[in-house]
């Protein structure tokens, strides 16, 4: 059963199609938002059969923001949208096990290059779509903290999310006059595909904070680096 918010927003969700950005539109719906799910061509399924279930909060979109052209062509189609929340969520990650002396440049490319400059690519592309009062954010990680490593694992996802956290914080200072909401979220470590097994959180742990968090900081113009439970997390 649809939860109607308070206030309903128009949310463009970007990585949508599994793991936590299928659990954030699952979680939006059911708040009763209106949402725009994107999803690679071939990984699309489950977004469309929840389509089903919200015909009229649901549209589902192909983008593979990797593809500057799939980008561009989605801002084409939204170009006389309004979006009160744009969110990326999309993100990969190379195998745990990998240090930056054995990994190779076509893997350390691909991590960089999803994690870190293509959702900076949509956030410039779509920025003018989204209202004076709203929010643009990405999904950061805690482990792109470089005062919380310690212990040097996953470093090729780290330096990804490092570098997005760096690339956020330079669009934040480019446009420092701007009355919007800028987020870096760190949703916790969370059992998905990408999070594997071990994860301290269950998504149901995690997403529902997490979309609070972001409710809760909706007009409070800056940047800020946030966990799923609103705590700061220190660059």
């Amino acid at each position: 059963m649809q939860t109607p918010s308070k206030q309903q927003q128009t949310v463009l969700l970007i990585g949508a199609s599994r793991g936590l950005g299928f659990a954030m539109t699952e979680e939006f719906l059911q708040r009763g938002d209106k949402v725009i799910a994107t999803g690679r061509e071939s990984s699309k399924d489950n977004l469309l059969r929840l389509a089903e279930k919200f015909p009229h909060l649901l549209e589902v979109e192909t983008a593979d923001i990797t593809a500057p052209e799939q980008v561009s062509a989605l801002r084409e189609r939204l170009k006389d949208r309004q979006i009160d929340l744009l969110f990326v969520n999309a993100g990969v990650k190379n195998d745990d096990r990998e240090t930056v002396a054995d990994v190779s440049t076509e893997e350390f490319t691909r991590v960089m290059v999803t994690n870190a400059l293509s959702p900076m690519r949509v956030i410039e592309s779509f920025k003018d779509l989204v209202v004076e009062c709203g929010t643009l954010g990405v999904m950061s990680s805690g482990q792109g903290s470089l005062t919380n490593n310690t212990n040097g694992n996953f470093e090729v996802y780290r330096a990804s999310k490092s570098a997005l956290n760096m690339l956020m914080r330079s669009f934040a200072a480019r446009h420092h006059d701007d009355s919007r909401t800028l987020l870096l979220m760190a949703p916790g470590w969370v059992r998905t595909e990408l999070g594997g097994p071990q994860g301290r959180l269950s998504i149901d742990e995690s997403i529902p904070a997490l979309l609070d968090t972001m409710a809760a900081y909706r007009g409070r113009s800056g940047l800020h680096y946030l966990d799923y439970l609103g705590r700061v997390v220190p660059w």
